[in-house]
């Protein structure tokens, strides 16, 4: 663990309910999203993008994710008519091969199944869509392993905003103070605290080109971990400590 409890912290005994990310932090997603992009490039006769850079484009949702790729900027906007057509390129390549080159991170279905047989809801709280979302995760065996799913065009606005959050927790039954995020990015850190709940992040993601461990003491942030796995881990671990001090 990298970063200790900071403003916002679930008691050990408290935590009801894990809400996980879902590029970076469930899967490795990058590969296909890169190739879609590319290929949106490609018909605007652009040059292919390595997927780690691509990859630093991921966190916002697939408009911000088309902008960034098509301008190969952080910051890259594209206007008009050129948005939309990018926008619908980007979207019918995506359909196409979503999941093909996408992988679940070691040892994942494992924690999910660890911490669903101790009690803890789970579910996926992700800014990407609906119709990409459940298509994945059911391709990566993961939607029977989670107990709700929230897309990012089920609520009104996307993470760094906590309505995904609030939605999950809503869905789940759970007091947002009960519930701990496990996320990938600074995004998901923001979102957390604003919906009143603790967060764990993991080195296996994106967060936009950044080192993930600049995140350490950021409001809400209970700890950095290399994995998914890991960061499970130190949940259970916690969960067990107060049930053998009961």
């Amino acid at each position: 663990m990298r970063a200790e409890a900071q403003d916002v912290a679930v008691r050990p005994g408290a935590l009801r309910a894990v809400l996980i990310d879902l590029d970076g932090t469930l899967l490795d997603t990058a590969p296909d999203l890169a190739l879609a992009a590319n290929r949106v490039r490609a018909e605007f006769g652009l040059a292919d993008l390595g997927v780690d850079r691509i990859a630093q484009f991921v966190g916002k949702g697939t408009d911000i994710l088309v902008h960034r790729a098509l301008r190969d900027d952080l910051d890259g906007r594209v206007d008009g008519p050129d948005f939309d057509r990018a926008k619908h390129s980007f979207e019918r390549h995506y359909g196409e091969i979503n999941g093909t080159r996408s992988r679940v991170f070691e040892r994942v279905p494992e924690a999910l199944e660890e911490m669903r047989a101790a009690g803890i809801a789970l579910a996926c709280v992700t800014n990407k869509p609906r119709a990409f979302t459940r298509p994945l995760l059911e391709r990566m065996k993961l939607m029977e392993r989670l107990d709700a799913v929230v897309a990012g065009d089920e609520v009104a606005r996307r993470k760094p905003h906590p309505d995904l959050l609030l939605e999950a927790c809503a869905r789940l039954g759970v007091d947002p103070s009960g519930a701990m995020l496990i996320g990938d990015s600074h995004n998901d850190a923001l979102a957390a605290a604003a919906a009143g709940s603790a967060s764990v992040l993991v080195e296996t993601g994106y967060n936009e080109g950044e080192p993930v461990h600049d995140l350490a003491g950021t409001q809400g942030v209970q700890g950095i971990f290399p994995t998914l796995y890991d960061a499970a881990q130190w949940l259970l671990a916690r969960a067990r400590g107060v049930q053998a001090q009961a």
